[in-house]
C-alpha cells in the first residue's frame, strides 16, 4: 500500500478554471447534507459552470444492501457513473463545501475498485471557489450516456475492512482503530443507532482536523496533518482502520492519512451504522483513560 502525493489527487481552483472547457473533464458537485438541507437544491441555486450534481447515496450505495451505506459492487457503481455521462476517457473533478467530505466517498469507491487515477478533488471546493469570486452557473449540463469500467478485483484490496477485520485488529492489537466522529458520538452521549459508544480500544480523532476548516477548507499541509496524528500515536508505519457512522467521514480521514504519509490505512465501511446495531459486537462508553 502506498501513500498519496498531493498533486496526484488534489487540484486547485486555478487548475479547474483552466480546464472548464476541456471535454475530457467531468465536474461533479457532490454537496450533501445530513441536517435536512437538500444538496440538489443548493446545486440548482448555483454551482461551478459545467458541473453536474452527484448524489453519493445513489451511486456508491446499493439500495438493496441490508447494511446502510456499505459500498456497492463495482458493476453497480460503474453503471451509475456511465448513466451520468462519465466514461473511461474522462477525468472526474469532484467538489463539495465541506473540504472534500463527500467527494472522499467517491474516492474510496474508485480506489477500492482500481480507478482512483480517474479522480481529482478540488482543494477547498465550493467554499474556496466562492471566496475567490469565480464564476457561478445555474445551468444543468446534460452529458451523453458513456461507458465507465471498474476493474475489480482491486489492486488495493486492503483499503476496506469489515467487522471481522476490526474485531481481529482489536483482539490482536494489530492495527490502531480510529474513530473520526464527533466526540459526543464517541462517548455515547449522542446515539444514532440501537447502541451508542465506540469500538473498544479505539482512539478519537475528529475528521475535520485535516482541514483548514475555519478558513477555505483546503487540506492542511501533510506535515501539519502528520503532527496532529502523531499526538494520538499514529506514525507513518502504524496500521490504521478508520470508522465513523456510515463510512463517509472515515473515507475522508483515510484520504487525509494517506496524504500525511500513513501507508497502511483501511476504512471500516460498515462503521457504526453496522457496529452499533449488532448486539454481538462489543462497545465502550465515555473517554478511555490512559491506562485503559
Amino acid at each position: 500500500m502506498t501513500t498519496l502525493r498531493r498533486e496526484s489527487i488534489l487540484v486547485s481552483t486555478d487548475w479547474l478554471t483552466e480546464h472548464l472547457d476541456d471535454d475530457t473533464v467531468r465536474v461533479l458537485d457532490c454537496r450533501y447534507y445530513f441536517d435536512g438541507r437538500d444538496g440538489y437544491a443548493e446545486y440548482r441555486a448555483g454551482h461551478i459552470p459545467g458541473a453536474r450534481y452527484f448524489d453519493w447515496t445513489r451511486v456508491t450505495v446499493d439500495p438493496d444492501d441490508p447494511i446502510a451505506y456499505r459500498l456497492a459492487s463495482p458493476e453497480y457503481i460503474a453503471a451509475r457513473l456511465g448513466e451520468l455521462g462519465i466514461g473511461d476517457e474522462h477525468t472526474i473533478v469532484g467538489y463539495d463545501d465541506e473540504g472534500g467530505h463527500f467527494v472522499a466517498r467517491l474516492w474510496l469507491a474508485l480506489a477500492r475498485y482500481g480507478r482512483a487515477d480517474r479522480l481529482r478533488i478540488l482543494d477547498g471546493g465550493w467554499t474556496r471557489w466562492l471566496s475567490e469570486g469565480r464564476p457561478v452557473s445555474m445551468e444543468e449540463p446534460q452529458w451523453p450516456v458513456a461507458r465507465f469500467t471498474l476493474p475489480g478485483p482491486s489492486p488495493d484490496p486492503d483499503l476496506v475492512a469489515d467487522a471481522d477485520d476490526v474485531l481481529r485488529a482489536v483482539a490482536e492489537r494489530s492495527a490502531l482503530v480510529l474513530d473520526v466522529r464527533r466526540l459526543s458520538e464517541f462517548t455515547g452521549e449522542e446515539v444514532r443507532t440501537r447502541r451508542g459508544g465506540h469500538i473498544p480500544g479505539a482512539r478519537h480523532w475528529f475528521w475535520q482536523q485535516s482541514l483548514d476548516w475555519d478558513g477555505d477548507r483546503r487540506f492542511l499541509p501533510a506535515e501539519r496533518i502528520a503532527e496532529r496524528l502523531q499526538a494520538i500515536g499514529v506514525a507513518p508505519e502504524t496500521p490504521v482502520i478508520t470508522y465513523c457512522h456510515g463510512g463517509v467521514r472515515a473515507a475522508h480521514a483515510a484520504l487525509a492519512l494517506r496524504l500525511a504519509g500513513i501507508r497502511n490505512v483501511r476504512v471500516y465501511v460498515g462503521s457504526w451504522a453496522e457496529w452499533g446495531n449488532r448486539d454481538d459486537l462489543p462497545i465502550a462508553l465515555g473517554i478511555p483513560t490512559p491506562s485503559s
